[in-house]
């Protein structure tokens, strides 16, 4: 089911029981943490046919280690599988990233290095992922802090390339790279600028925090008004999205992130209405 559009919300535990109620007219679909419903019954499988039942979904992954070394884990890759056989979900996504080595899983999205190497390599598996799922996958761009000294490309040329080789689309983070263009003194205009439109899927929006001179990506704060103006210049670049607030920590009732996704409506209204103008 790819007719999703519009915007969504990330489903929290927190949120479970309010969603027969004020977010019924507010938000078009949920994002699901595939994770945490890889499991074999009880609680969050109930709550989620439940709720599957009213809004559409898509499902996005933390732990499928694309950019690792380690074999691709089969027997994840059977529950996910299985969990989208259930749900149905517009798509499924995880992160440009490795999580674990030797079987160990970090619990954390780690950088590639941006090499000829790095990027045969993760598109390989990436369509490898695809013929098991026997769909495309979403992929979803870094925040990143260090830069590998081995890097022979910048992030938006590995990520365009990526796309084509893997015939695969992209889960664009907006608070990803704004956060990165900080913390390495890039423009990040001139990195959406360089992706192409017709692969991005999705949009997520976030917010960050300081720590020690960096911007750190930890969900957990509402989203600033430089990520809001960059998601304008997105929108510019790659017209209607669907578009999701993501939080993970510091949970707020409901309501105050269906305000932020209305803003995002705002946004996503103004500008279209400016293009249309325009032409």
């Amino acid at each position: 089911m790819n007719s999703i559009q519009g915007f969504g919300v990330g489903l929290r535990t927190e949120h479970y029981t309010v969603f027969e109620t004020e977010a019924q007219t507010r938000v078009d679909w949920l994002e699901i943490l595939s994770e945490n419903y890889m499991v074999p019954g009880g609680a969050p499988l109930w709550h989620l046919d439940r709720i599957r039942r009213d809004f559409p979904m898509v499902m996005h992954g933390v732990s499928l280690n694309i950019g690792g070394t380690d074999p691709l884990n089969l027997d994840y890759l059977r529950d996910l599988k299985q969990l989208a056989q259930r749900v149905e979900p517009g798509w499924v996504s995880d992160h440009l990233c490795w999580t674990g080595v030797n079987g160990l899983n970090m619990h954390d999205l780690l950088p590639v290095p941006y090499t000829q190497a790095a990027l045969a390599h993760v598109s390989e598996r990436i369509q490898r992922v695809q013929d098991f799922l026997g769909r495309r996958l979403v992929i979803e761009n870094p925040s990143t802090y260090v830069a590998f000294a081995a890097d022979e490309m910048p992030e938006w040329e590995f990520i365009a390339e990526m796309l084509g080789r893997a015939d695969c689309e992209l889960l664009l983070d907006v608070n990803n790279v704004y956060v990165s263009s900080v913390n390495h003194g890039f423009d990040p205009q001139t990195y959406i600028n360089a992706l192409p439109a017709q692969r991005v899927r999705q949009i997520h929006l976030a917010g960050h925090e300081v720590q020690d001179g960096y911007l750190i990506d930890t969900h957990d704060h509402p989203v600033c008004e430089a990520v809001w103006q960059l998601y304008g210049h997105t929108l510019q670049h790659c017209g209607a999205v669907p578009t999701m607030i993501e939080r993970d920590d510091n949970i707020p009732a409901l309501g105050e992130l269906l305000d932020e996704l209305d803003h995002a409506r705002q946004i996503h209204t103004e500008v279209l209405i400016a293009e249309e103008i325009a032409a």
